[in-house]
């Protein structure tokens, strides 16, 4: 990103991608059951099936989707200012990438993007920018992590060295944290987000992230305009720049467009769901893919940012371990193999998706040791510190330190107690670990995170007051 941009990579590969179908971070949230339809009571008995408007499969398809996911996929403001930007050098690229040339790199991104764009699209929602932006990293990379440009742009989003480290990106000879598609989206997003508050001009600020906003102030000055839009300035930006707006609007429109455009999915070989674990120590991709029972090919395809496929998280800075959606056999064995080579240090396990009730028919243990809370053993077993308490007689506040606590059971007796205690948790939300930093407050937290409050961070980590530490890690419930 910023004066690097595309070699092979780059305006070759701006062609390909797709809409994103499932969320590999959550699963796909059930349809809002409380919407009703309003309409008219049929009087008339004779009224038949085939007297009824009959549904394309296409507005089936609409119909299923909820109404804020239509609104914004086919009438948001953003993509009603694509549609309103094509002229005859966006039209040059749709006939392109609509070409028979393009079909079977199309049919790949669609199979890439089934897995990558919820990513992108759930942080874009949380910083703030459009989701049809997620099209730009087909024209930056192809959905390739590993992608390398002829000037060392890198990654998804196709970051340089210096602007990479800028945004907070870590970069050493363990890590290249450009390659890591959910923290090179949030810089990208950042930068976006950053651009935009400068040129009030989504097209603009997109323009800047190929050349830099040096280069686009430049093209504004020559233009001699006050307030002008990206074809004013398009004759006095670079030449690559010229063609990446136009390449982007068309693959937007492209792909946004399925029943116009229709092209097969090629899907990938890359998992449905996945779970998200924050690991305290090294650790090597090889020895978690032999306890998975899969190859360290496919587990570093999920985790390409560790460039020697070593985790060398540390208790203050985990890393992230991305691994397909573990079943209830496989998460014991993963569980226990990092616990029994931790030393003490912790796994905390990051999405919840919905497996609670998952449990082994005999209870499974845990043996409390020294400085250890609930909440993170709670958050260790993906449960909830009140289903802890309930199945071990605990009240809150009690002191569980040397004491052998039940972790998982399949008591109905248990669990009928704990479906009659008022649900603390909301439908279709999932849970993330928050690690404590210097100069935080549990007011500051809540205010960071959509729908959190001190008291409902209190009572989900099983605090007594409000005083945290740095370390500490915090379970935060997410929408």
């Amino acid at each position: 990103m910023l004066l690097k941009r595309t070699s092979a990579i780059g305006l070759s590969l701006l062609l390909f991608s797709s809409i994103a179908y499932s969320n590999p971070i959550a699963k796909t949230k059930k349809a809002d059951s409380t919407r009703m339809a309003m309409v008219e009571p049929i009087n008339s008995a004779e009224t038949t099936k085939a007297s009824l408007p009959q549904l394309t499969a296409d507005e089936k398809r609409l119909a299923s989707k909820p109404i804020h996911d239509l609104l914004e996929t086919q009438h948001s403001p953003f993509r009603q200012l694509l549609e309103a930007n094509h002229n005859s050098y966006v039209s040059s690229y749709i006939n392109k990438y609509a070409s028979r040339n393009y079909t079977s790199h199309l049919a790949e991104m669609k199979g890439l993007a089934s897995y990558y764009f919820p990513i992108f699209e759930k942080i874009f929602r949380e910083v703030g920018i459009p989701s049809d932006i997620k099209y730009l990293s087909v024209i930056e990379s192809s959905l390739n992590p590993h992608a390398v440009s002829r000037v060392g742009a890198t990654g998804p989003w196709q970051f340089m060295y210096a602007t990479a480290k800028g945004y907070g990106l870590q970069i050493n000879s363990y890590v290249d944290q450009r390659k890591d598609p959910i923290e090179a989206t949030y810089a990208a997003a950042n930068y976006l987000k950053e651009a935009y508050d400068v040129y009030d001009d989504w097209l603009l600020a997109i323009a800047s992230y190929n050349c830099g906003m040096g280069n686009v102030n430049r093209a504004i000055r020559r233009s001699g305009k006050s307030n002008p839009s990206f074809w004013d300035i398009r004759p006095y930006l670079p030449n690559e720049t010229k063609n990446y707006i136009p390449s982007f609007i068309a693959i937007s429109h492209v792909l946004g467009n399925p029943t116009e455009y229709p092209v097969e999915v090629s899907y990938a070989d890359l998992p449905e769901a996945v779970d998200i674990i924050m690991v305290s120590r090294n650790i090597s991709l090889a020895s978690v893919a032999e306890t998975l029972g899969i190859s360290q090919d496919y587990l570093y395809t999920l985790n390409p940012s560790y460039k020697k496929k070593i985790i060398n998280g540390t208790k203050i800075n985990p890393g992230r371990l991305i691994v397909p959606k573990v079943a209830k056999r496989d998460y014991a064995k993963l569980y226990n193999f990092l616990e029994g080579k931790l030393n003490g240090q912790k796994v905390m396990l990051a999405n919840n998706n919905e497996r609670k009730g998952d449990h082994s028919a005999s209870p499974q243990y845990h043996r409390v040791r020294k400085g250890e809370k609930l909440a993170e053993i709670a958050l260790h077993y993906n449960v909830e510190t009140r289903e802890l308490l309930a199945w071990n007689n605990l009240k809150e506040g009690t002191k569980i330190e040397g004491r052998n606590l039940i972790v998982a059971t399949a008591n109905p007796d248990v669990k009928q107690r704990i479906a009659e205690e008022p649900s603390k948790s909301k439908e279709n939300s999932y849970y993330i670990a928050y690690k404590v930093r210097n100069g935080d407050t549990l007011d500051g937290i809540a205010k960071r995170f959509k729908g959190s409050t001190v008291s409902s961070l209190k009572a989900m980590n099983g605090l007594t007051n409000n005083t945290i530490k740095p370390g500490m890690t915090l379970k935060i419930m997410q929408d």
